[in-house]
């Protein structure tokens, strides 16, 4: 099963090369994984009609108990061969509906390919993780099949109307399979209806979620808009997706599930109520339309209603009805959709007001269609006569709720009658008054594969005996009655038959009567659901946004105010009503006089930043509460937190720094009393809040701390830095997305502060001489952090690399002497943080900070050129390889079947000694070059770029085309 699925994706990669080289001929090797697929289902057909299955079980997250677990039973093998022997015949009907070269066709039968496999894997799932992940693939895979003809508006919309649709309800559906799983201990779905669990309120609000992701998928009112607007995609995806293969899943869900929660409340009256309405009202529908494929459509939501109604009734009968009907709408309505095709491409239209005299120019066609027809309107001697036979002998010996549907589903099939003998006399009739349409020939290829479907509605008609065993091995899960029905095509008169008879007289009326049954329809239609939609979605845009202009205002005070506001209320909230400190020992005010002295002085310079008015002092004073916390790290015992902390401060006040160059030296903004009363009140309560919140939490442990037995199992390995251990080998899977977290973070908002800084000039090779103006006026670049100005004279001598760049009187030699001596030196403490943090403080977040800090000493001293020469490889090259070598790692730990599996090798060096190396400390590089990487990308942005704006100002003002 496996290999099945599998071989459909496989195949579908090599789709676009394939059709491209060979043209839609390509089709016909694409049909032979879904072929494959139905004759090896055919192949197991004794097995589960036996009541036995096939099953492959693999283990895939062992800690929830999900396992990629698929398994072949009787309702199974029917999906199975839906999905497997329709999609090969559509497959192969799109030889010759597609003409060779046509836009986007490899694409096109690879995403057809696919979603054959997602259905295949959907139906063969025997846990709901792995149903849930084919399903959405399925719906993803849909959205891309109608969304073919992407520069058609229609189709687009169309496209995103069935993807908001179904992927909001499958959604709902996960929520529900988690709180199912979660009631009955397992995933596996077999082992859940073998002992489902007790009915309770979590039980029954997970069914309903699961029913809407059904309703959802298989279109069921009031979720059934986006069916007939999928119609704007190509007429082999509506006969695979929308009448054999994706609105079957929703179908099939309930009919998997029903067995075991039939009888749990609310499935019962949701299934038949929805259900009856949905047939009601699509039926009725169907008779006012004039497209052909709309007209099948709205049938196809009708039948989807009465599937869901035998599916979900939750008997013997209606269960044998039901896996009956599932297979005979497959094969009817799936023909219909083709020969749609064929009338379109032969005549050029679907409208049924212009085609007349089909039938003659097209006789096979139209037998094709008449013979497809009379099985969808349930004639003998046709499989669709004895499927719904059965249901109706079913739904007649059931409860009074069921016998009361009975009568509306037989005036639903008074509907289907009517609008069968519409579709077939408006495609192939002959109108009075109209000249017959010219239509082109059609040649046996193209229609093998709907007369195939026809034909096995003719064949399984007097051989429905032959299905009895298959179809009885499903039932068989529900308690069989004393006088079990048997499928047969004659099962003399009675009431059964007489029902069929008054449906047939009921839908032969409304359509000899049909101008006054459209006139009739359309006094009394409702809205349409398509317009409705519209209304919703235009509504939410406008209401999204008057929000948006309500509560974005630009203003960052005012979000920050938001942020904390709700923050703070939340935890009084929760504090008041809880009172979480019951019981909570009283907190202990320090360990040492020290950290009340650094706690103080913290506070201190946080409050500080309240009076100041310059923008330098307030981001001093910001920076320096950092540093408090650093030193609490200190006299707390924490050099690793205290280490990073330090970097960290370092390098964000540096940032800081650059950023208030380009803003005024004091905050201009005046602030009333009022407000900045509300905003110390705002802020220092906030705080207050959260540290109450901390102290509770902190204070009403109840498990034994896991420090010791982090600390054993560092030492256990030889290592003595139990924070850096846990960062790279316990808890790297976090430490890996929180780097790759970071990366994206830094890159975007450096794109977002320059869009084009990737485009624009790069520094260049660092100049030996000032820059020569127009006119021979000697430049010297404003590439130092505090500007520069355009002058005179000789740059004198230079420590730096670049340091003859800068402007004479923004050069201080004090400075480049420091940077030349430290430089080098803070980079192999960087080297050195990196490599000891098994034993020692530091590790690879660190090192890479404390790399950065030197390259943001090369700058602040010898401006932009100088950073050019310091790192002349680009941010995005350190960001790079530090992702690869993280991802890297962790892809090794594939080789014995585990993610982040860590290594150590032992060894000896001559002149070294002995040495041991390990993955994790390979893993700590790749942190400490996407780091470097991320302050680098910062530095340039908001130091290199802005620098380099500064002088193209200058410039335009030395021209006269700008003031600076």
């Amino acid at each position: 099963m496996t290999v099945l699925v599998l071989a459909h994706f496989v195949l579908a990669l090599c789709a676009a090369p394939l059709i491209r080289r060979v043209g839609a001929g390509g089709f016909a090797v694409l049909a032979l994984p879904p072929a494959a697929a139905m004759v090896w289902a055919l192949c197991q057909w004794g097995v589960t009609a036996g009541g036995g299955a096939r099953v492959e079980v693999w283990t895939w997250i062992r800690t929830y108990d999900v396992h990629v677990a698929f398994r072949l039973d009787a309702l199974a093998l029917v999906m199975v061969l839906l999905a497997g022997g329709i999609g090969a015949l559509v497959l192969w009907y799109c030889t010759r509906y597609f003409v060779s070269g046509g836009p986007q066709l490899g694409a096109f039968g690879g995403n057809l390919l696919a979603f054959a496999g997602a259905m295949l894997g959907l139906v063969l799932a025997d846990d709901l993780m792995v149903l849930y992940v084919f399903w959405e693939l399925t719906t993803v895979l849909s959205f891309l099949l109608i969304g073919y003809d992407s520069e058609n508006r229609g189709s687009r919309r169309a496209a995103l109307q069935a993807l908001t649709v179904t992927a909001s309800g499958g959604l709902a559906m996960f929520v529900g399979f988690l709180m199912l799983g979660n009631a009955a201990g397992t995933y596996r779905i077999s082992e859940i209806l073998d002992a489902p669990p007790a009915g309770s309120g979590a039980v029954s609000a997970a069914l309903v979620l699961i029913l809407v992701g059904a309703f959802a998928k298989s279109a069921i009112w009031p979720l059934s808009l986006w069916l007939p607007n999928a119609m704007a995609a190509p007429t082999p995806v509506s006969a695979y997706l929308h009448a054999a293969a994706m609105v079957k899943a929703g179908v099939y869900l309930v009919a998997r599930l029903a067995p075991a929660f039939a009888e749990v409340a609310p499935w019962k009256p949701l299934v038949l109520a929805l259900g009856t309405a949905t047939m009601l009202l699509g039926g009725w529908r169907a008779l006012r339309l004039h497209d052909l494929k709309l007209v099948l459509a709205y049938g196809t939501v009708s039948q989807l209603g009465f599937l869901i109604v035998l599916a979900g009734a939750g008997s013997y009968g209606a269960a044998l009805a039901a896996v009956a009907m599932i297979l005979a709408h497959g094969l009817f309505k799936a023909a219909l959709f083709l020969v749609i095709g064929i009338v379109d491409r032969a005549a050029g239209t679907r409208d049924l007001r212009r085609l007349s005299g089909v039938g003659r120019s097209l006789p096979w066609v139209c037998v094709t269609a008449v013979v497809a027809g009379a099985s969808m309107a349930a004639l003998p001697p046709l499989f669709g006569f004895a499927a719904k036979e059965a249901a109706f002998d079913a739904l007649l010996h059931g409860t009074v709720a069921e016998r009361v549907v009975l009568g509306l589903i037989v005036a639903g099939s008074a509907l289907t009658t009517a609008y069968t003998l519409r579709f077939v006399w408006g495609a192939f009739a002959r109108k009075p008054g109209q000249e017959d349409t010219a239509v082109r020939p059609v040649g046996p290829v193209f229609l093998a594969a709907p007369a195939l479907l026809a034909a096995g509605c003719l064949v399984l008609g007097p051989g429905v005996g032959w299905t009895a065993g298959l179809f009885e091995a499903y039932a068989a899960q529900y308690p069989v009655p004393a006088h079990p029905y048997h499928l047969a095509l004659w099962h003399g008169f009675g009431a059964a038959l007489g029902l069929s008879a008054l449906a047939w007289a009921g839908g032969a009326a409304l359509f000899v009567l049909r101008t006054r049954t459209v006139a009739l329809g359309r006094r009394l239609a409702w809205p349409k659901a398509d317009e409705m939609y519209g209304r919703g979605v235009l509504g939410l845009e406008r209401s999204a946004l008057q929000v948006t202009g309500l509560v974005q205002k630009g203003s960052l005070p005012a979000y920050v105010a938001t942020v904390l506001g709700v923050m703070l209320a939340g935890l009084l909230a929760v504090l008041a009503i809880r009172q979480p400190w019951d019981g909570v020992p009283g907190p202990r005010v320090w360990d040492s006089p020290w950290q009340a002295a650094v706690a103080a002085l913290t506070c201190a310079c946080a409050l500080l930043c309240l009076v100041v008015r310059r923008r330098m002092k307030a981001a001093v004073l910001a920076g320096l509460t950092g540093y408090g916390t650093a030193l609490l790290y200190v006299v707390h015992g924490a050099p690793d937190l205290a280490l990073t902390q330090f970097g960290v401060e370092t390098v964000a006040t540096v940032v800081l720094v650059l950023v208030l160059r380009g803003l005024p030296v004091y905050f201009g903004e005046t602030m009333p009393n009022s407000r900045r009363v509300a905003s110390w009140f705002l802020g220092l309560s906030s705080g207050a809040a959260v540290a109450c919140a901390v102290w509770v939490a902190a204070a009403a442990r109840r498990e034994a701390p896991a420090g010791d037995a982090l600390t054993e199992e560092t030492a256990h390995h030889g290592l003595k830095d139990v924070v850096a251990t846990i960062l790279v080998d316990f808890r790297a899977w976090d430490t890996m997305g929180e780097s790759a977290v970071l990366a994206v973070a830094v890159l975007g908002v450096t794109s977002l502060l320059y869009v084009h800084r990737r485009q624009g000039p790069s520094p260049g090779p660092v100049p030996s001489a000032p820059p020569t103006l127009p006119g021979g006026v000697t430049a010297w670049s404003l590439a130092g952090p505090t500007g520069g100005r355009y002058g005179q004279g000789a740059p004198g001598r230079s420590w730096l690399a670049a340091g003859n760049t800068l402007a004479p009187e923004h050069r201080s030699v004090v400075f480049e002497v420091i940077a030349r001596l430290v430089f080098h030196p803070i980079l192999i403490l960087s080297v050195y943080l990196l490599l000891c943090a098994e034993n020692l403080p530091g590790g690879g977040f660190v090192g890479g900070l404390v790399a950065g800090v030197a390259l943001m000493i090369r700058y602040l001293a010898g401006g932009r050129y100088e950073l050019a020469a310091a790192a002349p490889v680009h941010p995005g090259f350190f960001t790079g390889i530090g992702l690869t070598v993280l991802t890297g790692i962790a892809l090794i730990g594939l080789i014995d079947g585990t993610v982040l599996h860590a290594w150590t090798w032992h060894g000896h060096l001559p002149g070294i000694g002995d040495f041991h190396a390990g993955t994790a400390v390979v893993f700590d590089l790749g942190v400490y070059l996407l780091v470097l990487g991320a302050v680098l990308d910062v530095v340039r942005a908001l130091g290199s770029k802005i620098d380099q704006n500064t002088e193209h100002t200058a410039r335009l003002a030395l021209h006269g085309e700008a003031k600076p």
